[in-house]
């Protein structure tokens, strides 16, 4: 029997969708966690949620919105690009799915910067216009950044899932050509990237994760070839715009169906035979939500990376 999507599976437990955590169907459970005692999204999203004051708006549409989390004190700040998951679409996730990682971070004296942008499901979402988002919310950290007393000397990102490619790609937009849609002057520097169960190489990752997570969609998210643009992976996917000078760290969890490790595994081979400084974790006993939900080691151990890397 073919399991539900995860797309409509999901949509009942968000914000985004407008509806109240559901349970989880046992044929989920039973994908996700087989015969570990495995997170769902029900164990996360019951947890209370955590709320920040401080939103920044950089642009008209509804989506052109930051939450900022920011640590106690003054400042300055070391800061986190955060990127949601949710399979590039809205019906399934928004920001505040971060809010628990984007609080935790914010305890651990990590400032947040935690960005929303157009789904494939929503109108002028996918290709281009998910990346301009994308892109828009990262470059404007520049222009807020005294506001909040942030420190841009060494600017970090996490991404989780589909934000993982995001966030790698923010990291890689330096290598964009000037024939691309998506090039920007000066786009803002990263110095390191947490791909947190991510599917940084869309070729690669489309038959792996779930059909309509990634499958299905393909063609919106990363645009239809033309005689200018015969390969729409060129300016949309990490692994093609390989090196790119941002540390990476790609997290997996053993057990996780929606990213297998070995997706993270063959990135960071890529990468490092590329050129890059590239490396890779991979979490035992640990599916996909754990490396989203503080407490556990996932977390844990993508916090620690994050700290030292961003530290004094």
């Amino acid at each position: 029997m073919r399991l539900p999507s995860l797309a409509a599976l999901a949509c009942l437990t968000l914000t985004a969708c407008h509806a109240p955590p559901y349970t989880t169907p046992a044929a989920e459970s039973a994908q996700q966690a087989g015969d570990l005692d495995l997170m769902t999204w029900p164990d996360l999203l019951s947890r209370p949620r955590p709320t920040t004051p401080h939103q920044v708006r950089t642009g008209p549409g509804e989506t052109d919105i930051v939450d900022v989390w920011l640590p106690d004190g003054d400042g300055p700040h070391p800061v986190v690009i955060m990127v949601h998951g949710g399979c590039w679409q809205k019906s399934i996730a928004d920001r505040t799915l971060m809010d628990f990682a984007a609080d935790a971070l914010r305890q651990q004296g990590l400032a947040v910067w935690n960005i929303e942008y157009r789904g494939v499901d929503e109108t002028g979402g996918g290709y281009p216009g998910t990346y301009e988002d994308v892109a828009r919310a990262a470059d404007a950290l520049r222009d807020h950044a005294d506001t909040f007393n942030l420190k841009l000397d060494r600017i970090g990102a996490f991404g989780h899932s589909a934000g993982g490619h995001l966030a790698l790609w923010l990291a890689a937009r330096p290598k964009l050509p000037r024939s691309s849609p998506l090039w920007r002057p000066d786009p803002l520097h990263l110095d390191i990237v947490v791909n947190s169960g991510g599917l940084a190489d869309l070729e690669m990752s489309a038959p792996v994760t779930q059909e309509g997570c990634l499958a299905a969609i393909l063609d919106t998210l990363t645009g239809i070839p033309s005689g200018a643009r015969p390969d729409v992976f060129s300016d949309t996917s990490p692994d093609r715009m390989l090196p790119f000078a941002t540390r990476q760290v790609s997290v997996n969890g053993e057990q996780d169906r929606i990213a297998p490790p070995r997706l993270g595994q063959l990135f960071t081979q890529e990468a490092q035979e590329a050129g890059s400084q590239a490396a890779f974790e991979q979490v035992p006993e640990t599916g996909h939500v754990e490396l989203i939900a503080p407490g556990t080691d996932a977390f844990a151990l993508q916090t620690a990376i994050l700290a030292d890397a961003l530290s004094d």
